[in-house]
């Protein structure tokens, strides 16, 4: 007997961005955006991306009181640096239990319900380009949620646990912008290969009951999150060495536009988040040593809010992560200008 509950239909995304629109001048310079983020990924535009936020996007005043303080930093640096803030509005869960982030529950202490988590968080998107300028990163965690934010989000990832799924490699395929494909979580990095040659790759497959065909994205590319051994210990690939590595597995593939982007949290800091400002300087170390290196790592991923660590649910401090460990403002501003003097 089946056992799964039909709780609501949900509308479909066109009936969504319908209701919450973005406006024709924020349509246009999410364009823009897309293809200065489109020639860092070839080349074109040799700046660093950045791409820095909360761990989870959980709380709409505070996310936007973040991207406000980004942004005046961004355009401080805007020469050296093109930066993509992360409003990351669902997370994933290894056993399925904890808070799955604004798209589950819109207040983290209240009870789930996606009808209003799917509206919470394409409001919130909506207000930040509206507010601050800036088009943002997310995870492309559920296949089916990326269609009602899709014309919004200037990059996507693939995280560790969904890289090896055949669907979210078909989605990346199509989904218009640079799309970043971690590393598993047992640091295959083959799996990982496989999954940008997928993305980049024309495909056809069944979505949301159509048959659907993608041409391809030529962006996709690989985010370093370092990985976890056999015996359960955090593991990085952020160094020299490791970035070597998978230059050299590109070499051997027919992949357009080789890239990588080193994110300096997860088990490449251990989610020690204070480690995440010596990784970044270490990444642009091996950058400044190795002309090659510098040409294919075009970026970083940071976790950083208001403030520094992270909090449980309900003690109400704000601008405080309730998922993983964030570095706080006052370090995130100071590692954003020491990065600039580095690129």
């Amino acid at each position: 007997m089946e056992q799964m509950k039909f709780i609501r239909k949900l509308p479909e995304p066109m009936e969504v961005k319908r209701e919450i629109p973005l406006k024709p001048e924020f349509q246009k310079l999410k364009a823009e955006r897309d293809q200065q983020i489109a020639d860092i990924m070839t080349g074109k535009d040799d700046r660093l991306l950045l791409i820095i936020g909360p761990c989870s996007a959980d709380n709409e005043p505070a996310v936007l009181d973040y991207c406000t303080r980004l942004s005046q930093v961004a355009e401080a640096v805007k020469d050296r640096i093109f930066i993509v803030p992360r409003v990351y509005t669902n997370k994933p869960r290894t056993i399925g239990k904890g808070y799955k982030g604004m798209l589950h529950q819109p207040d983290p202490e209240g009870k789930e319900n996606m009808m209003e988590g799917i509206k919470a968080i394409r409001r919130m998107h909506v207000h930040v380009i509206e507010e601050t300028g800036f088009t943002c990163a997310e995870e492309i965690l559920y296949p089916e949620n990326h269609r009602y934010l899709s014309d919004l989000l200037s990059y996507g990832a693939i995280g560790a646990r969904s890289v090896e799924d055949q669907l979210h490699r078909m989605i990346a395929s199509g989904a218009g912008i640079p799309v970043g494909m971690k590393n598993p979580t047992s640091g295959d990095l083959s799996v990982m290969m496989n999954s940008i040659e997928a993305a980049q790759s024309e495909q056809d497959f069944l979505f949301h009951g159509w048959e659907v065909h993608t041409t391809g994205n030529p962006y996709a590319h690989a985010i370093l999150r370092g990985y976890v051994n056999h015996f359960g210990t955090s593991m990085p690939n952020y160094h020299y060495e490791s970035i070597q590595k998978v230059a050299e597995m590109y070499a051997e593939r027919n992949v357009k536009n080789p890239a990588i982007v080193v994110d300096c949290n997860h088990n490449n800091s251990g989610k020690k988040y204070l480690e995440q400002i010596r990784i970044a300087k270490d990444v642009m170390a091996s950058r400044s040593y190795s002309n090659d290196i510098r040409h294919i790592v075009k970026g970083l991923m940071i976790e950083s809010y208001i403030e520094d660590g992270n909090q449980k649910i309900g003690e109400g401090i704000y601008g405080k992560s309730i998922t993983d460990p964030c570095l706080g403002w006052p370090k995130s501003r100071d590692l954003i200008m020491e990065l600039a003097e580095k690129v």
